[in-house]
Parts: C-alpha cells; sequence; structure tokens
C-alpha cells in the first residue's frame, strides 16, 4: 500500500463572517464564501509551502516548454480542442499582448513532495476564499501575526497591471462576465474586479447573458449596458465562462470573438490558449515531454496498469471522474462521460486523523503565490470543504 502523507490541524475558531465584513468584502458572505470553512487550519511546514509554490512554478515552464511553438493540428486533436477554436487559440499563443492572469494548480503533497493532479488554467475558482477568506480566518482567530501564504489579490494587481501596459493603446474599460446564476461565479468576478480597478482599469460586471457583440459597422466590438442605462464598448473582456463551452455551446460567439480578437477590438482573459494548459490531455503530453518526472504522475491516452483514475479532458467538480482498480471502486456521476478521457496513476491524497482527505490548490499569477485546501471524505468536488492554512 502507498505511504501517505499525514495532515496536522490547529483550531482555527473565530466569527470569519464579522472578520470578513470587517475588511469591506461583505458579498463574500453574503454569497456563502465563508459558510463552508471550518473552525480548523492546516499547520503546513514552512519547507513543504515553499515547496508547492515552486513546483506551481515549474509546472507552468514546463507546460510552456512543452507545448510547439507551430500548435500542429495533432497536437491540438490530442489535448481536445475544439476545431472552431484552433485560430483563436494560435492566435493568442503567438501574441504576447494575449495575457495570461492566473490559474490554480491542484496538486497532492506525498512522502516524494508534491505531484500534479490537474491545472485549472482556464476559469479557477476559489479566489475569494484563498484571496480573502482565509486570511480574515486568521484575524478572526485571534492569529493576524501568524504566517500564511495567501498573495493571490496582490498578484492579480500585478498582472491585470502588466496585461494593460501590453494593450495600452486601448482604452482602459474591462467587461467581467459570469454565469448569471451562479453567485459563486460574481464573487471571484468581484475580486478580480477590485484587483482591475487597482491596476488602473474602469471595470464592469454582468452576467454573460447581458453581454453583446457585434461584428457589424460602428458597433462592432463588446458591448454592456451600464448602471445608467447607457450602452458601452469594452476593449477588455475577462469571463469566467469557459472556452470550450463557447466552441462547443456558442458556435457564433466563438467565431465572433475570434474576429474581433484578431483585428484589435476586443482583447480576453483568459486568453484562448490557456485551454492548452485546461486540457486534461496535457498532462499525458507532459509526462511524453518528462517521463518520470518528480512533479508528475504517469498519464496516458489509453489505460495503464494497476490502480488508476479516468478523468475526461474537460471535465470539472469532479463530474465523470472514475477510479479503477481492475474493476470500478467509486465513480462521480456527471455530464462528461463522453469526452475524451485521460488515465491518471492513483495517488493517495493525505488524510487527517478524521479521515478527511486534503488537495492542496495553488494559485498561479505571474508566479506560484498563494496556497488553499479543499477536504472530502472521498473524491474532491466544488462541494468539498475549504480548508486555510498556516506556515510555520
Amino acid at each position: 500500500m502507498q505511504d501517505k502523507s499525514k495532515i496536522r490541524l490547529q483550531s482555527h475558531t473565530g466569527d470569519v463572517e464579522k472578520a470578513v465584513r470587517g475588511l469591506g468584502w461583505e458579498w463574500c458572505v453574503e454569497d456563502g464564501c465563508a459558510n463552508y470553512v471550518p473552525g480548523e487550519a492546516v499547520v503546513l511546514p514552512e519547507q513543504q509551502a515553499d515547496a508547492l509554490l515552486e513546483a506551481a512554478d515549474t509546472l507552468y515552464e514546463m507546460m510552456v516548454n512543452a507545448i510547439p511553438d507551430s500548435l500542429p493540428d495533432e497536437f491540438l486533436n490530442v489535448l481536445g480542442i475544439p476545431e472552431n477554436l484552433w485560430k483563436l487559440v494560435r492566435h493568442s499563443w503567438n501574441d504576447e499582448r494575449h495575457w495570461h492572469l492566473y490559474g490554480r494548480f491542484d496538486l497532492v503533497q506525498t512522502p516524494e513532495g508534491p505531484k500534479l493532479l490537474e491545472f485549472n488554467a482556464d476559469t479557477a475558482t476559489s479566489v475569494p476564499e484563498t484571496a480573502v477568506v482565509q486570511w480574515a480566518s486568521l484575524a478572526a482567530a485571534g492569529k493576524k501575526e501568524a504566517k500564511q501564504y495567501s498573495g493571490l489579490y496582490e498578484q492579480l494587481v500585478e498582472q491585470f497591471r502588466t496585461w494593460r501596459m501590453l494593450n495600452d493603446e486601448l482604452a482602459p474599460a474591462l467587461l467581467l462576465t459570469y454565469i448569471g446564476a451562479s453567485a459563486e461565479d460574481e464573487a471571484n468576478c468581484a475580486v478580480l474586479a477590485q484587483a482591475a480597478a487597482e491596476a488602473g482599469f474602469d471595470p464592469h460586471l454582468c452576467p454573460v447573458e447581458a453581454m453583446s457583440v457585434s461584428t457589424e459597422g460602428a458597433e462592432r466590438g463588446v458591448w454592456a449596458q451600464l448602471d445608467n442605462e447607457q450602452w458601452q464598448q469594452f476593449p477588455f473582456l475577462f469571463k469566467l465562462l469557459p472556452w470550450e463551452q463557447i466552441a462547443w455551446e456558442e458556435p457564433e460567439l466563438c467565431r465572433s470573438l475570434a474576429e474581433l480578437s484578431a483585428a484589435r477590438n476586443v482583447v480576453i482573459a483568459n486568453p484562448a490558449y490557456s485551454l492548452l494548459f485546461q486540457s486534461k490531455g496535457m498532462l499525458a503530453w507532459l509526462w511524453k515531454a518528462y517521463p518520470y518526472h518528480p512533479l508528475l504522475l504517469e498519464t496516458d491516452l489509453v489505460p495503464i496498469s494497476g490502480k488508476y483514475i479516468r478523468k475526461p479532458h474537460f471535465g470539472r467538480e469532479g463530474q465523470s471522474v472514475e477510479v479503477i482498480d481492475r474493476v470500478r471502486v467509486t465513480k462521480v456521476e456527471g455530464e462528461y462521460d463522453a469526452q475524451q478521457q485521460v488515465y491518471q496513476r492513483w495517488v493517495e491524497l493525505p488524510e487527517d486523523d478524521k479521515g478527511y482527505q486534503y488537495q492542496a490548490g495553488v494559485f498561479w499569477a505571474g508566479e506560484g503565490c498563494a496556497i488553499g485546501y479543499r477536504r472530502e471524505k472521498g473524491i474532491i468536488t466544488n462541494l468539498s470543504q475549504f480548508v486555510p492554512h498556516l506556515v510555520e
């Protein structure tokens, strides 16, 4: 049996909601971001914390170096990139003004060090919890002087500042869009909007359903209605809507965004090339490029020997994930069964004394900058608890 790392916890009680409100981030608790934060924190030795941030930096560099510059059809097919996105993916990859703002590496801590599970490179969430709520939990527990790796907000400001500088001929009007039915997505966009404002943007939030896109005449561009009922054009667009969903479900929108992007009517984040990192097919591509690298788990496009986990290329929230050990052990039902699949070597998640298993989420925003934990008794999903950490 594979050895497990053990998780050490410390009581972390306090009125997190009051602390968040005291920071002026009321919407973080109004939308329930603090409701699933337990009265405990992971105690993380500084050496392990440093290793997690360093792993994010190394893995990002490995991914960039493993991608062939010309993005050949064969490569895009292996990663399962929708064909109607190929032109935009290539355009954004070859033009540095299309800036990857942030993403979240999901890592597992093992006795041999951290290993990559996947990279949520396109539409990573848990931003309010990682950037705001977990720091507020320190204040609520009377531990303001304790060390914590939660520098996501500061790095987002720097990333937005760079994005604006690279496109300084465009007016700094930024539209941030989210799926209107998701209060969680709106909260994530609100943190990003505040960071963007600090970087010099004029941000506006709205549901993606309220966005208007035109490729014709004087109305060419991306538009949204402001609070004063006037319409405004936005040269910068952030969309918390997955690229593959746009390609599959909104092909006309996909075509329009590609045309407007090529003509510099709009620049979009995260850029279309972030879908290369997002695809679970990249895990197999990385293993082929860096076989037996200490940060990687064996991953292939066909079943492997021993115990493994089967994942859809663009699955989300733990859906359609299947654990196989000669026969099926566990499966999370979902809507992604028909997608291309990868097969990744099984690894034991670290565990606490109560039987909870822990997955480290390490945010990259130009560099590894913040750590947060999700825990569950089983496969981690979007409903799993978020656990703050302390570095000692």
